[in-house]
């Protein structure tokens, strides 16, 4: 079908498009190591740390089945040349910063979505750039001649379809998905493809026969709804293209929905006294961050991960919000103690703080632990003095003594922070 035609045929439509940088991590280390270029390289953390899991890969690792999140001794395992480079967030947020500048030639409606993805509102940008294809195609050249770096671009008239074009055909492309052909481009893909559907649920949609996104969109909404929450409408609105998000502009604050930290060991934790170990310092930091955000947390989320690498995740909803050390590690210990993960040993563990709030929010609520008001005021005022004490002092210059001479790893070094959007545990 003709781009020109399927788009003019919705002139009130929006325009909007989802760039999505091509093997970012690995495409910036190659500009400054010309030598790698061509080669079968990957970005990881240290395997001596136990860190030993591919970030980011090359075209041509990943001709040989290399994926991310893949295991260092896996990828090698499928390419014995593959060449191994140390990760540099400073540069990745660099050109992030760079890519974004770029965008903001075409429209004041940028939306990050991720350190490389960005979703972009060119509805008003039309008459100046013409349609979305010749946009994202002019955005696709100049970040390539500016930069080095490619990106592929999908172009739609909502967000989740825009998204799921940028991941329709890479490297370096364009898709276009209108209201005329996303039932023949995108329903026929696995239901795994759909934007938000993760393992988890693609095997659930799979027991009542659901295979295809196609499938999803013809499910009665109220059916899915019952069998996977709100995510079950929200599935049904998305695989029929009734998405109508907005695009934020990019110099709103784009207000955070989950803050987590989570850590890879240094060995296996083994019984309680670690748990409670690691917990401490991953609270530590969750309840800080939740703080310097202006934010109180409804919820926490454990993510588990054993040494064959098998992951789960619990969530815990709590009856008011809170930003404390203390309470959140409880919440989060309490979760660990239903798992049988108590007492086996354990590679990975992340808390996150989930259904975020306003920390001015009041609740005359009495404590799911059983300490009032008065006692929350107490804490939170003693973890504020040590957040000032960090100001001043630097983040290590105060602690817990229980994370004092640990050999778990425990350390800020070593400890990932990551900001979300909408919590979705079940997808």
């Amino acid at each position: 079908m003709d781009y020109d035609k399927s788009m003019n045929t919705q002139e009130n439509d929006r325009t909007i498009l989802h760039c999505d940088m091509n093997g970012f991590y690995a495409s910036v280390e190659l500009l400054s190591r010309p030598d790698l270029v061509g080669l079968p390289m990957a970005v990881c953390g240290d395997p001596k740390n136990r860190h030993g899991v591919i970030l980011a890969k090359s075209e041509e690792a990943k001709k040989y089945g290399i994926q991310t999140a893949m295991t260092v001794w896996q990828a090698m395992r499928l390419c014995p040349d593959l060449r191994l480079v140390a990760p540099h967030h400073d540069k990745y947020k660099y050109w992030s910063g760079v890519i974004n500048e770029i965008y903001q030639r075409y429209t004041d409606m940028v939306e990050p979505f991720s350190i490389d993805e960005s979703w972009l509102d060119v509805t008003a940008s039309r008459r100046l750039f013409g349609d979305g294809k010749e946009i994202a195609d002019q955005i696709r050249e100049t970040v390539k001649k500016e930069t080095g770096l490619t990106l592929s671009a999908g172009v739609s008239f909502n967000k989740i379809f825009a998204k799921m074009g940028s991941d329709y055909k890479k490297p370096d492309a364009t898709t276009v998905i209108t209201r005329e052909n996303f039932k023949d481009l995108l329903w026929p893909l696995p239901a795994g493809e759909m934007f938000f559907v993760g393992s988890a649920t693609a095997e659930k949609l799979a027991k009542f026969n659901i295979l295809t996104i196609g499938d999803i969109a013809s499910q009665d909404r109220a059916f899915l709804a019952v069998q996977f929450g709100k995510y079950g409408g929200m599935l049904y609105d998305y695989a029929n293209g009734l998405d109508d998000a907005p695009v934020a502009l990019s110099y709103e604050k784009q207000k955070i929905k989950s803050v987590g930290n989570g850590i890879t060991f240094r060995r296996n934790l083994n019984g309680e006294q670690d748990v409670r170990t690691a917990l401490t310092a991953l609270s530590d930091h969750v309840a800080t961050r939740l703080r310097a955000h202006g934010m109180k947390a409804f919820g926490v989320k454990v993510d588990i991960k054993d040494p064959s690498l098998k992951t789960i995740s619990r969530q815990k909803q709590l009856p008011i919000p809170v930003n404390t050390a203390e309470e959140i590690f409880r919440a989060a210990f309490s979760i660990i103690k239903e798992t049988p993960f108590l007492n086996r040993p354990v590679r990975l563990l992340a808390v996150t703080g989930i259904n975020l709030c306003d920390e001015s929010y009041e609740e005359v609520q009495m404590d799911m632990f059983g300490g009032g008001s008065q006692d929350r005021g107490k804490q939170e005022s003693l973890d504020r003095a040590m957040d000032e004490v960090r100001r001043k002092y630097g983040k290590t210059a105060i602690s817990f003594a229980r994370i004092l001479g640990n050999d778990i790893g425990v350390d800020l070094s070593d400890i990932r922070e990551e900001d979300g959007g909408d919590n979705n545990p079940n997808l």
